[in-house]
């Protein structure tokens, strides 16, 4: 996704912070004062902990109203921090990362987002109302938190079916593995409980966000379609849409942004994503055309104009931040909540401070490599929980949690067994780091050339036919 800057991003000094922070704390007892709606004032204070976040960031020190920095009151730059076990991630649709090598405290985000932890129980009852085994991502806690699943299972013990919604931003031609993740799920959920699927390609974002053309954005959606296809969709139940192309081709899909644009205020969208004076115009309004996919009746050539039937999304918890105002709006607008079914995020091959991104070659293992490149991308970048010396690691074991190479097995090898055993072997120094990456290897391959031979197949009379608005094969 694009970056954003927060407000606090703006002020060149300490006293400029503090002095946004000072109009700010004003705004929030001035909308108090006058009984504001609570979605604004709850915005506002967002807005407010953030800068006070800022402050201390910029001085070292708290924000205390009435009492000015001083002229040289900069925070010292002493570099991250070695543990990184205080700090808070920084997760938003724009930017991920932690100073701890393990990743994100997922546990900690679901607290700090206000979501369901996927735990056990609801596992379970996915496999008992599926009739399926559940999907390794499932298994091994990737798709860990949700909004709402119980309230999908309830409906669907009813015979009332749903609808699955995902993306993808399309910044450059090439996908890379990460982008795999929430489309290798969705694909399991349309296979198991057989219901249709819309894709959105956020193409009119990434022109807002990116220094990219029109036409490029809009070509790199065409071009991420067919890897999206080649993931093995049902095209009689998935429609992938470009909004460039779909907004101005359906008047329900744009009566429904104009709706959530209506009911969120400018203080609201500041408030949960960062956005300042300076930023375009077509940034602050794109949220709305994220929502607006949620809701069955923007798309009448599906759904014949219902507008009841729930929608289930498969993300990234950093994409949490839309749907929430989406869930805040739906209710307001006559709708049902979507439903949300999120993932951890997928390492840079440099370790889980980040994630991976298309923008850093070095960083990320594409859908276009061929075995040489994927071969040398996981030798040579590949973080290693390993020791110095083979004597050492053969004495001491390596460390799974902070290995990358592990980290990618958990999300590509089927087998539990296999996978734990490889744990054990690695964390008793059975195993070799070498041999660690060289097993990654071995299943990062053949599963990138299968991808590539059927992408190869995907014809552009296909892509015509998955991303042309139609009636989809669906029981409702």
């Amino acid at each position: 996704m694009a970056e954003c800057q927060g407000d606090g991003e703006g002020a060149k000094s300490p006293m400029e912070l503090y002095e946004k922070l000072t109009a700010q704390g004003e705004q929030v007892r001035a909308l108090k004062t006058a009984k504001a709606t609570k979605a604004d004032v709850d915005a506002a204070v967002q807005l407010l902990i953030k800068l006070k976040t800022d402050y201390k960031q910029m001085t070292g020190q708290d924000y205390k109203a009435g009492c000015p920095p001083s002229e040289n009151s900069v925070a010292p730059d002493n570099g991250p921090a070695a543990g990184g076990a205080d700090d808070e991630d920084t997760v938003d649709p724009w930017n991920v990362s932690t100073n701890n090598a393990k990743g994100v405290d997922y546990d900690k985000l679901i607290l700090r987002f206000g979501s369901s932890k996927v735990d056990k129980e609801l596992v379970d009852r996915i496999e008992k109302v599926s009739g399926q085994k559940p999907h390794r991502f499932l298994r091994r806690g990737i798709f860990f938190s949700h909004r709402d699943m119980h309230q999908v299972l309830d409906a669907y013990e009813k015979q009332k079916s749903f609808y699955l919604y995902t993306g993808r931003g399309p910044s450059s031609e090439a996908m890379h593995v990460g982008h795999l993740i929430p489309f290798i799920f969705t694909k399991w959920l349309q296979d198991v409980f057989d219901i249709p699927l819309v894709v959105q390609l956020t193409d009119d974002e990434k022109y807002l966000w990116k220094d990219l053309s029109l036409e490029d954005c809009h070509r790199f959606a065409v071009e991420n379609a067919k890897d999206i296809i080649a993931c093995g969709f049902d095209v009689n139940k998935t429609f992938i849409f470009s909004d460039l192309d779909y907004m101005g081709a359906s008047p329900e899909f744009y009566r429904n942004v104009v709706k959530v644009q209506k009911h969120v205020t400018f203080n609201q969208v500041k408030g949960i994503f960062g956005f300042t004076d300076s930023d375009c115009i077509g940034k602050i309004s794109f949220p709305a055309i994220q929502a607006a996919p949620s809701f069955s009746s923007s798309f009448p050539q599906i759904f014949k104009g219902r507008k009841d039937i729930q929608c289930l999304i498969p993300c990234a918890i950093d994409q949490d931040p839309y749907f929430r105002m989406t869930r805040d709006v739906a209710p307001r607008i006559g709708y049902p909540k979507p439903a949300l079914l999120h993932s951890t995020f997928f390492p840079a091959l440099q370790g889980a401070q980040t994630k991976m991104s298309a923008s850093d070659a070095n960083t990320s293992i594409f859908l276009t490599d061929t075995p040489k490149q994927i071969k040398n991308k996981v030798n040579k970048h590949a973080f290693s929980g390993g020791k110095d010396t083979v004597e050492e690691h053969r004495k001491y074991g390596g460390n799974p949690d902070v290995d990358v190479a592990f980290m990618y097995l958990t999300f590509f090898l089927e087998d539990d067994e296999q996978l734990e055993k490889i744990r054990q072997d690695y964390a008793s120094g059975a195993l070799l780091t070498g041999e660690l990456k060289k097993l990654l290897i071995e299943t990062l391959q053949p599963m990138i050339d299968q991808h590539q031979q059927r992408r190869k197949q995907v014809t552009e009379e296909e892509v015509k036919q998955f991303m042309t608005p139609r009636p989809l094969h669906f029981n409702f």
